[in-house]
């Protein structure tokens, strides 16, 4: 989708002050206004916003001088401003494959789930009673790969089919028997996920066979393998005869597979896969310059508690109708900790939904239409090309030809293919590849074949044998076809017209809480704003349509992108160098460990795999560092939450020779600025280890302090937290990482495209599939950095710290504070106490995490990081009308309790056990409770205005994962 919007002349640009403030974005971000912000600073006691920073701040850390970042843009100029960068890329048709395929999205699912706000600002639905929609699209896209791959369980997707590949062989790994370290990659994986293995593998100590499959003779023991269908060059191998090799050696097998051309040949789990993954993005998401797109991940039931991220599961609700929440091992790194398979949590959420809609919209039948076309043009195409003369590697192919070039020359092929805007993968000097797509017309096919006939005209006439190729129901070349069915659920069968799919997907929308409804107070997630003006260059075709392979001279707009948000980003955090290609934020704790490992290998300190980790410290933090080869050591916390700097110093003298790294949340996990920072990492440096910052926390820091001058070596950056890009209901996120100058040379490389100085070979590895992650959503942070400027960014984090200790002195006579500074104040979050409620009211944190959705909250985090206690994070966008009514909530919800210690109320049969409350258990049957069906419904004044009705009741999850179901049911168990 391509933005219209006039270029401005130089005369234009220049605006009176006046104007300047009228089209000022950071009041547009920021909710409480002036006379706001003075009433909540009353209530707190100070005269001045700077006043309550500084008795919040410790001064030793504060930065004393402005962000070195261009003047603030409003939103129209900014949208201007990237329109030129976005208008020196080139959009050129794509046809280098290697995992990735132009694709069509439906303008009914472009419209209503990639441009509404209603699904993009959702959160993880770990609180399922208000996500019943996102859950039941999960649902679907389980089901479409369970169906196509042939496997029996599958989860809500990865991150992207390098790294789902790397999953499956940690999972591999960590179910064999045979005692083997050797895992077998054939050579015909795509080069990227074969670089994303070997970054994955040699921390571990596992070793990375790369060979062919057709000679490995298994005389070395390995415990799994991984195969590529179709190969990435397009070959359609039967790997029946390998598979059953490995498994006589008690080796896993994993087949990469393009989900697409399983319409047309057999699944994996047919011909004895254990394991299968691949992305969905060529089922209706941009190419996007490699991202964001959903992997998916599927396998045999016996593995179900080892696979990595998400499975929805259907469990049902106090009334027993079907209901759906996550299942199993669901945030499992949390609780395991360094005994996690995993360090991966999330999912992208908004890309599997858009992948399941994409196939509920085009059922099997138009799935299959849409493969066999391209499948046909793939035959044409091979067809003209052998009557030109040239020679294709194999006769068995879905999508893809690797096109011999003998006596012809590469530089004359590329030559017209540039001039016809069109990009080719090259193998070598002797062979190009092709790659056909769900785009691809006959035209097209003409333009290939004319790049090949160079100055001659085509000596044949395609219009007289097309006909007979389009649509073949069988095809020689498909050698292995599918004879099994698939998406036979009514799901897949029903919504096939654009009305009915809208109703569809509305209905859906509409049991999701998202931040259309209210705020979502999430300690630790920082759910802000999310503007219009930050999304809509996501759909830009300049940015959405350029492959992560194409040549650098036609994506010199990502390039300037890049380079700039990268500057942005080094300035913020006082870094000296800034890698975008980690895609979530637990890949981004994966990379800068890594990094740390890679400098200590570089000065012969490889010994050095120690990692200490406060006891407070995010799940994934433990789980990453083990992942990285390293030994997790915890440190412990003081009664205020803070590191025991005793404990510390303790134990980074023990394992002072073997230290190489600390890994710390700034503001800490219990939402206060530690007073002892930059001794902690005086500690750590005074031992040769390095300090890794989670940036979990980041929102306190932007302005005010950089983790760079505290004394970080290493910090990463949620995107989808600080710095805006939308959690899309569970995923799409960045976690790019910065670090210091002497860390520079170990950021992330890439094999197929050089993004490191060509000079440097001590990087590591490519941690994720594309160059720059998920690139396209990158420019949401472009656009809030560029709208927000250094004074904007500043005044966030001001308000989101004010906004936290407004809402902590609201609500401190009520729930106890349970953490604060050396002032008594908290950071961007703050954490209730609750614990006390269960000896005097019987009342556990789940009953006021769902009774607040009576009275249309989502719960803040529950039960973390302490047990029995919410930790409330309001963000800087929530004003202060929204704030009071949160409270307003929580403080009713005391007066209910009160009534129930009291002995005023039932101890079980009360508003709270008995949420939430649905429309339907408040109008079919008896009632048969001592409270009024108004208290339980209209809880509150607004609630009568506007009414958010939870889609089912209290779910009981434990039913779920003793009767696991990862599937659609069918349509009669909703009857």
């Amino acid at each position: 989708m391509v933005l219209n919007l006039p270029i401005f002349k130089s005369s234009d640009r220049l605006l009176d002050e006046t104007s300047q403030k009228l089209s000022s974005f950071a009041p547009r971000h920021i909710g409480p206004n002036s006379h706001d912000i003075q009433q909540m600073l009353e209530v707190l006691g100070f005269s001045s916003l700077d006043a309550l920073i500084d008795q919040t701040v410790p001064q030793a850390i504060r930065l004393n001088q402005p962000l070195k970042l261009p003047a603030a843009e409003s939103e129209y100029a900014a949208l201007v401003s990237l329109k030129k960068i976005a208008d020196k890329n080139q959009v050129f048709r794509s046809y280098i494959g290697m995992g990735y395929y132009d694709s069509i999205t439906p303008p009914v699912i472009g419209r209503n789930i990639l441009e509404n706000p209603g699904w993009y600002t959702a959160y993880t639905p770990y609180q399922p009673e208000i996500a019943q929609g996102r859950l039941e699209a999960l649902l679907n896209f389980q089901t479409l790969i369970i169906d196509l791959t042939g496997l029996e369980i599958a989860n809500a997707s990865l991150l992207d089919e390098a790294t789902a590949a790397a999953e499956a062989m940690s999972l591999s790994y960590g179910v064999s028997k045979n005692q083997a370290n050797g895992y077998f990659v054939s050579r015909d994986c795509h080069p990227q996920t074969i670089d994303v293995l070997q970054t994955r593998a040699e921390p571990l100590g596992i070793k990375i066979i790369v060979g062919d499959h057709q000679t490995f003779d298994f005389e070395q023991p390995i415990f799994g393998a991984v195969l590529q269908y179709p190969a990435s060059d397009g070959i359609i191998y039967d790997y029946r005869a390998f598979i059953e090799k490995a498994h006589a050696k008690g080796a896993l097998v994993t087949v990469a597979a393009d989900p697409l051309s399983l319409t047309l040949l057999t699944p994996p789990g047919e011909f004895g896969a254990d394991i299968a993954v691949g992305s969905t993005q060529r089922f209706g998401i941009p190419l996007g310059f490699g991202g964001p797109h959903a992997a998916y991940f599927a396998t045999k039931e016996e593995y179900k508690r080892l696979v990595p991220g998400r499975i929805v599961g259907v469990s049902k609700d106090a009334q027993s109708k079907p209901a759906l929440r996550l299942a199993l091992q669901t945030r499992e790194q949390h609780i395991r900790r360094e005994k996690a398979t995993s360090n991966i949590c999330t999912a992208q959420v908004l890309l599997a939904v858009i992948a399941s809609m994409y196939a509920v919209y085009h059922g099997p039948t138009g799935l299959k239409q849409i493969a066999q076309n391209i499948h046909s043009l793939t035959v044409l195409l091979g067809e003209g090309l052998k009557r030109l003369g040239y020679k294709i590697s194999s006769e068995h192919f879905f999508d893809t030809l690797r096109v011999e070039l003998g006596r012809h020359n590469l530089e004359d092929i590329l030559a017209v293919s540039e001039k016809l805007q069109i990009n080719l993968r090259i193998f070598d000097t002797t062979a190009v590849g092709i790659s056909l797509n769900e785009t691809t017309t006959v035209n097209d096919v003409l333009d290939i074949l004319a790049i090949f006939a160079g100055d001659k005209e085509l000596p044949f006439n395609l219009e007289e044998w097309f006909s007979p190729h389009l649509l073949i129901s069988s095809s020689p070349h498909l050698p292995l076809p599918r004879q099994s069915t698939y998406l036979t659920h009514p799901v897949f069968n029903r919504y096939h017209s654009e009305t009915e799919l809208l109703r569809y997907l509305h209905k859906l929308e509409s049991k999701d809480l998202s931040l259309t409804t209210s705020m979502i107070p999430l300690g630790s997630c920082t759910m802000k704003l999310n503007a219009t003006a930050e999304m809509i260059p996501v759909t830009w075709e300049e940015f959405g349509k350029i492959h992560p392979f194409a040549p650098a001279s036609q994506t010199q707009g990502y390039k300037i992108l890049f380079e700039q948000l990268e500057a942005w980003l080094a300035e913020i955090t006082g870094f000296a160098g800034i890698s975008l290609q980690p895609n979530a934020g637990s890949q981004g704790e994966y990379a800068g460990l890594l990094v740390i490992r890679q400098y200590h290998e570089n000065r012969k300190e490889g010994h050095r795999k120690v990692c200490l980790i406060p006891t407070s410290a995010h799940g994934t933090n433990p789980a990453s560092a083990v992942m990285c080869g390293m030994k997790v050591v915890a440190v412990a916390c003081d009664s205020q939450g803070n590191i025991d700097v005793d404990d510390l110093k303790a134990k980074a003298e023990k394992y002072s020779n073997e230290l190489a790294a600390l890994m710390v949340t700034y503001p800490s996990t219990h939402g206060v600025f530690e007073e002892g920072i930059q001794e902690i990492c005086a500690v750590v440096h005074s031992h040769g280890g390095q300090v890794y910052m989670d940036g979990a926390n980041m929102n306190a820091q932007v302005g005010i302090c950089r983790p760079g001058d505290i004394g970080a070596d290493v910090c990463h950056l949620n995107l989808h937290k600080t710095f805006c890009i939308p959690h899309g209901g569970g995923g799409p996120g960045m976690g790019p990482i910065g670090v210091a100058a002497h860390l520079v040379p170990f950021l992330p490389g890439h094999v197929v495209v050089t993004i490191n100085d060509s000079t440097q070979h001590s990087h590591i590895g490519a941690v994720a599939a594309a160059p720059w992650g998920s690139a396209s959503i990158l420019v949401i942070s472009w656009m809030y950095i560029g709208m927000m400027g250094s004074a904007g960014l500043t005044q966030a984090t001001k308000v989101a710290i004010l906004n936290a200790n407004y809402i902590a002195k609201k609500l401190e006579s009520y729930y106890p504070v349970l953490y604060q500074g050396k002032n008594g104040l908290v950071a961007h979050e703050c954490i209730l106490d609750l614990r006390s409620l269960k000896k005097s009211a019987a009342i556990e944190i789940d009953d006021v995490a769902k009774r607040l959705m009576d009275y249309g909250f989502h719960a803040p985090t529950v039960s973390w990081p302490v047990a029995g206690t919410i930790m409330v994070e309001p963000t800087e966008s929530e004003s202060k009308q929204e704030l009071d009514r949160f409270c307003d909530a929580l403080i009713s919800i005391r007066q209910e309790i009160a009534e129930i210690e009291s002995g005023k109320v039932d101890i079980q049969d009360n508003v709270l056990k008995n949420a939430p409350h649905t429309a339907e258990s408040l109008i079919t049957g008896e009632w048969q409770h001592p409270y009024s069906r108004e208290q339980a419904a209209y809880p509150a004044p607004w609630t009568r205005e506007y009414k958010f009705w939870p889609a089912v009741g209290r779910i009981d999850a434990a039913f779920g994962d003793r009767n696991f179901v990862c599937s659609c049911l069918p349509m009669d168990a909703y009857s």
